[in-house]
């Protein structure tokens, strides 16, 4: 029997458009009893209108890479427990891909590195900034070359805590992206392509304190607000009350602030306050950085 642990993920940061990401302590698993009969069981807070039959993402994906890698497919008996909410920003189908490729990969003998599972991660899940995070662990940078999708973690274990707010509302990607315009002008690429520097400098350096200014948008979040009431309110709200920095979380409707573990409940509270004041219902959670990725334990 093998389980794989996979952690929720930001993406953006703020200016880091499908690029830059983190992994939070808010966790998925999978669990693989080999040479049993096919079947899934699904449990965990987030279980509903998950498939339990042969079209579930996990299992597509852990069939996809046997076929890549000319291994038979096994039968398995899987427990998916879902503790990541789906459609909120946090990453919850790049869970799935990363947890069912590194599930089927170490079932097949480990043929493929973390590096080559990412290219397979990313063609399948098309959003690196989610992916990535979710294997590497961190905050994280990855960078489209000619030859696939480059890396990078920009750091492993940044002294930060994360305050999430989820509102309960359904936003897929597929809306979210939609309502951006198709052209951006030029000073809005240089806001956001010098706001993303100052953000790899504040991770690296642990200047905390440029946080504010490097998560900062112009493409995508200003846009965005018109699909969640109270959205930038609340961002301000989080700064307000002590955060560092403060940002949509991939395309929503989640909303992450960074902050020192003393103001962090505040920023909670504050931020859940702004929601009500919109009349929408959200959870809050307060979570450390990731710094595994996903994680097989045997």
């Amino acid at each position: 029997m093998i389980r794989v642990k996979i952690p929720a993920t930001s993406a953006n940061l703020g200016p880091g458009f499908d690029c830059l990401g983190l992994a939070l302590q808010l966790h998925n698993a999978i669990t693989v009893e080999i040479d049993r009969p096919f079947k899934i069981s699904l449990t965990g807070s987030y279980s509903d209108g998950i498939p339990a039959d042969e079209s579930n993402l996990v299992w597509q994906t852990m069939c996809h890479f046997w076929e890549l890698v000319h291994y038979p497919t096994p039968s398995v008996a899987l427990t998916f427990e879902n503790h990541i909410p789906p459609a909120r920003g946090l990453g919850s189908s790049s869970a799935a891909i990363v947890g069912g490729l590194v599930a089927a990969n170490v079932i097949a003998g480990s043929p493929y590195t973390k590096y080559e599972l990412l290219q397979v991660a990313n063609t399948l899940e098309g959003h690196p900034d989610n992916v990535t995070p979710a294997l590497y662990g961190g905050v994280t940078l990855s960078i489209p070359t000619e030859n696939g999708i480059l890396p990078r973690v920009l750091a492993q274990f940044p002294k930060l805590r994360a305050v999430v707010v989820i509102p309960n509302l359904l936003l897929k990607t597929e809306k979210a992206r939609g309502i951006l315009p198709p052209h951006i002008a030029r000073n809005d690429a240089v806001f956001n392509i010098s706001h993303a520097g100052l953000l790899i400098e504040a991770f690296i350096r642990e200047e905390y304190s440029f946080l504010k200014e490097g998560m900062r948008d112009v493409l995508h979040q200003n846009q965005r607000a018109v699909l969640i009431p109270g959205l930038l309110e609340t961002l301000e709200a989080a700064l307000q009350a002590g955060a560092y920095g403060a940002a949509l979380s991939g395309s929503g409707p989640t909303l992450l602030a960074l902050t020192e573990p003393e103001f962090e409940q505040h920023i909670a509270q504050s931020m859940h306050d702004v929601f009500e004041r919109h009349a929408v219902i959200a959870q809050a959670y307060v979570l450390g950085i990731d710094s595994k990725g996903a994680d097989v334990i045997y």
